[in-house]
């Protein structure tokens, strides 16, 4: 059988930057060991698989996995796939909307974490930036391994750890759907010089809750720079991590003192790897506690294809592709 797909460049307004996703429609259906097989022979970050929404309020069905294994929740195929989803349809007109074209389509995205809000903008008729709100909130606990141990995973000295925003940021395990290994780095050199050690890293956090590990270097005006790297899943390092970028959001703005309001970071990631991204974070906090963590970003469109599947189709469950799209458009 023949599956569709295209593919787009998330957390960028330009192709090769960013970070590459794989997009197939009308394939949730699809066994996991099928989804699993083309998500290896795609060989990017994560693939994503859509389908028709299983309850009243979802927009679709999303499943994300990377080379090796399923995901409950990431951030670039979310960003990627609402912006995928939007171009689908016809944008929603109100109050304001210039007849440019510009205006904004509100998406539910049902992913393994839950349900996942997505708010997307358009630019002259065309979706050009997503923000989801994390169906989690963000849940920390205390790293296991000493800065001198986690400095040493990375190939760093333990006096270039650290660093105020402005409370003292130390190690931890963060989540918002998906744990990272949250390590802060006190300067961009250092951040540059980091390299894992992947034997390291497989004694010290290959078997722990959060074993994807994540560089933080927060600079000046709410600008961070960040790494991540994912062994455990099959992504030596990633060019864009939007479900990191959601527990950068919790990490930083616990340590603020800000009790009440929003606050934003921009985060650029991927440089290291001549994949320069860009990723918008934003923190509601309500008497010092965190209470919505929302992640946005580009995308833009790169290609489309087919992947030729060994076996017969396999049918949606419920009808055609024409019902399919029918029932995604009752959601916007």
């Amino acid at each position: 059988m023949e599956l569709d797909f295209r593919t787009l460049d998330v957390f960028t307004e330009e192709t090769f930057g960013g970070n590459p996703l794989g997009v197939f429609p009308d394939a949730a259906h699809l066994p996991a060991e099928l989804m699993q097989k083309v998500a290896r022979e795609m060989n990017l970050a994560e693939t994503v698989f859509l389908g028709p929404p299983e309850t009243p309020d979802g927009t679709a069905r999303v499943r994300i996995f990377t080379p090796e294994v399923e995901v409950p929740f990431a951030g670039h195929p979310t960003v990627g796939a609402a912006i995928y989803l939007a171009s689908t349809q016809p944008v929603r007109r109100g109050a304001g909307v210039r007849r440019t074209g510009n205006g904004h389509a509100e998406l539910v995205l049902e992913e393994n974490v839950g349900m996942v809000p997505a708010s997307v903008e358009y630019r002259r008729g065309r979706p050009v930036f997503a923000q989801f709100t994390t169906a989690m909130l963000p849940e920390r606990r205390e790293s296991p391994r000493s800065p001198e141990q986690l400095a040493a995973m990375v190939g760093l000295e333990v006096d270039d750890l650290g660093g105020d925003h402005p409370r003292p940021l130390t190690p931890a395990m963060m989540s918002c759907g998906l744990p990272f290994h949250v390590i802060p780095i006190r300067t961009v050199a250092a951040l540059r010089r980091a390299v894992l050690d992947i034997a390291v890293w497989r004694d010290m956090l290959a078997d722990t809750w959060a074993h994807h590990v994540y560089l933080v270097c927060p600079l000046f005006g709410g600008d961070v720079r960040v790494r991540m790297f994912a062994p455990g899943s099959g992504v030596p390092e990633d060019p864009a991590t939007g479900s990191a970028a959601a527990v950068l959001g919790g990490y930083l703005g616990d340590a603020s003192r800000q009790l009440n309001g929003t606050l934003r970071w921009q985060v650029a990631q991927g440089q290291e790897m001549e994949r320069p991204s860009l990723i918008m974070v934003e923190v509601d906090k309500a008497a010092g506690r965190i209470t919505a963590v929302r992640v946005g970003g580009a995308a833009t469109f790169v290609s489309r294809g087919s992947m030729t599947v060994p076996g017969s189709p396999i049918a949606p469950p419920e009808g055609d592709r024409a019902s399919w799209l029918a029932r995604y458009a009752k959601r916007f």
